[in-house]
């Protein structure tokens, strides 16, 4: 009886995850998250050595004044834009190399449905950020981009998380809580954005990895 009743559940085990693998993109890595983190981290480690100041060191005005130079000999609008697509570029770049890795050690596909699905329910979101952000800059409005960087990710997050792993949505409700306390103090927005992009990356990345990738 006890056998039987085994052979059940390991049958209806095997069920949800065959209709998981179908229904929600599971090959997404925990490292993509560690990684991702790390770039963050870094970035926002160079835009204070820009500036010339530490973490909380004091409020920043946000200026960004296009006859203004600092290290480097760059202006802090290029030197941010630059700074932030460098760290956009690392982290796509290892994020893709380890949900690749994975996927294939699990003989899953890498492109189909699902991804496009993900990928495009993630884009939306984002790219309305991008624009706000745009504008933001346009009305001189620097103070709110970092804030509002968050915002929009968390709700991109919050969007995707329905084709992949629900612990996406949290990394999502907790990066949506970031913005919105951000916008409180402007001043402080690297230092949010690094709490955000850097250290809850790695946070949760480091928990993906340990409960669903360990062992493997």
């Amino acid at each position: 009886m006890t056998t039987h009743h085994q052979e059940h559940l390991e049958a209806l085990t095997e069920i949800r995850s065959i209709m998981e693998r179908s229904s929600r993109f599971i090959s997404l890595s925990g490292l993509s998250g560690v990684a991702a983190g790390i770039w963050a981290l870094l970035g926002a480690s160079a835009a204070f050595w820009y500036l010339g100041t530490t973490p909380f060191g004091k409020e920043l005005p946000y200026i960004m004044d296009p006859g203004a130079t600092g290290a480097l000999g760059l202006s802090p609008l290029r030197f941010f834009l630059l700074n932030g697509t460098l760290v956009l570029v690392l982290a796509l770049s290892t994020g893709i190399y380890f949900t690749t890795r994975k996927a294939r050690k699990r003989g899953l596909p890498i492109w189909d449905r699902l991804t496009r699905r993900l990928l495009i329910n993630l884009f939306i979101p984002l790219a309305a950020g991008g624009v706000f952000c745009l504008a933001l800059l346009k009305h001189g409005e620097a103070s709110l981009v970092a804030p509002a960087t968050l915002i929009f990710y968390g709700l991109a997050l919050l969007n995707a998380s329905k084709y992949t792993l629900n612990d996406i949505r949290y990394l999502g409700l907790t990066e949506i809580g970031i913005g919105l306390l951000a916008a409180f103090f402007p001043g402080y927005g690297l230092e949010f954005w690094a709490l955000g992009f850097g250290l809850m990356h790695i946070v949760y990345g480091t928990v993906l990895y340990f409960k669903y990738e360990r062992g493997e």
